[in-house]
């Protein structure tokens, strides 16, 4: 067991959604809750969640997780879930008035990054505010990317 002055975090990642980091200059990052019933955690824990056509959304002094994919739990039988049902995310009062202002405002887009469960067992989701890359951007970062590739592989040869 860690001693109590350690900071040890253990994220077991669920879903995680690849291309949002290519697609959208990110911003800030939010961690939240989501409001799932027994059969999607359980679900959950097998790993086969997909948040890459996901998108999030502000109703009514809400936000909502919408378009993900929890499959259904095999398990479970009659009692199951809708797999692409509209969840609900929890934040702080605070939290949700900065990410409507930012989304209304300055018209930026609420972008789910990754599903993990923290170090209390709790199901959680990185949440991104983040703008659109154009078309040159996302050439930049694939650019950027293949240099830093090709500039380990030289420095692995030569030491």
């Amino acid at each position: 067991m860690a001693p109590k002055g350690s900071e040890r975090t253990v994220k077991k990642v669920v879903a995680e959604n690849r291309k949002a980091r290519f697609n959208y200059e990110i911003v800030d990052t939010y961690e939240a809750g989501l409001v799932l019933t027994g059969t999607e955690v359980k679900s959950l824990r097998e790993g086969k969640a997909n948040i890459a056509e996901s998108y999030a959304t502000d109703e009514g002094g809400e936000i909502w997780l919408i378009n993900s994919y929890l499959p259904e739990y095999l398990q479970a039988n009659r009692f199951n879930h809708e797999t692409r049902r509209r969840r609900k995310l929890l934040l702080s009062k605070r939290e949700v008035n900065r990410l409507q202002g930012a989304v209304n405002r300055e018209g930026m887009s609420l972008i789910p990054l990754r599903i993990y469960f923290n170090e209390r067992g709790r199901a959680k989701l990185e949440l991104a505010l983040g703008k659109g890359k154009k078309l040159h951007d996302k050439r930049e970062t694939s650019k950027e990317r293949d240099w830093n590739r090709q500039k380990n592989r030289l420095l692995k040869e030569r030491g």
